[in-house]
């Protein structure tokens, strides 16, 4: 199994270079590690190049996370891709214990795993809606994302049937790929914590972009534009609907007319939408 490891960064080089510290000492190192730097200025290139000759770096001007990581993708040899952020850390057995689960169920082609959470410097307890699972877990994912890309390791070739990251998006694009590849791929769960993530830090794309609901809304609007099953399809919907309505709420609170407006009228019609379904069901039905 050849396995390309690809850290997206930006102006984070003293904690990328405890992420490939925990990359280069795995109990079983990757056939290559890629960092893809979105146009730092913080030394970044000097950690990597000095402290870590055997990464390949790679610079380019600042154009975001999707493309960051999708410069990697590009540039990766291996077949199996594993993502790590450069704000996140492996502990030594994740890519052993990965492989070895993979080994013993060569039908999936994507693995995830549990997850230890810090939080300035505390460790504290996923809520249960963070709760992972493995096999058909679309409807996990519709809520929120519940698939870290610093866990997953993933075969080449589900990209080439679902797509790279939606550069488009700038946050949420893990959750729009990850209901692209679920809708399709049953997934592999290794139901042990085998990578810590790091929050609370002023340069998280969550203190950035507040309200990302309108992002996952884009998302959940792009999945129903896919051949999804009618149970997919309708949970999709529904989960839609719900967002919606929240942001909404929130547009309403803080008086912003023209977001008032734009989702009234996403409202309506995915309404409309939801009752001409069950209308369709009802008459299949009778």
């Amino acid at each position: 199994m050849n396995i390309s490891v690809i850290v997206p960064t930006h102006n984070r080089a003293q904690l990328l270079a405890r992420a490939l510290q925990s990359v280069v000492t795995q109990a079983t190192p990757p056939m290559e590690v890629i960092v893809v730097d979105d146009g730092s200025n913080d030394g970044t290139e000097e950690v990597v190049c000095t402290r870590f000759p055997e990464v390949q770096y790679i610079r380019q001007n600042n154009q975001g996370v999707s493309n960051t990581r999708n410069r990697g993708i590009e540039a990766a040899r291996g077949d199996w891709l594993a993502f790590l952020d450069s704000d996140d850390e492996w502990l030594p057995q994740k890519l052993t214990s990965q492989k070895e689960m993979l080994a013993a169920n060569p039908q999936y082609k994507i693995c995830h795993t549990d997850e230890i959470w810090i939080r300035n410097g505390t460790r504290v307890n996923a809520m249960k809606k963070h709760t992972k699972a493995g096999g058909f877990i679309f409807e996990r994912c519709l809520p929120l994302c519940v698939v870290s890309p610093s866990s997953v390791l993933i075969h080449r070739s589900v990209f080439d049937e679902v797509g790279l990251f939606n550069e488009d998006l700038p946050t949420c694009e893990d959750y729009d790929l990850w209901l692209r590849i679920c809708a399709r791929f049953p997934v592999l769960y290794v139901d042990r914590p085998l990578i810590i993530k790091y929050g609370g830090h002023a340069d998280q794309l969550s203190h950035r972009y507040p309200a990302m609901d309108r992002f996952r809304i884009i998302a959940l609007e792009n999945i129903l534009q896919e051949n999804l099953s009618s149970q997919y399809y309708r949970a999709a919907l529904n989960t839609l609907i719900t967002k919606i309505d929240i942001y909404l709420q929130g547009s309403i609170k803080r008086d912003k007319l023209q977001e008032i407006t734009k989702y009234r009228h996403k409202q309506r019609y995915y309404l409309n939408l939801r009752e001409d379904i069950c209308h369709v069901t009802a008459v299949e039905v009778i």
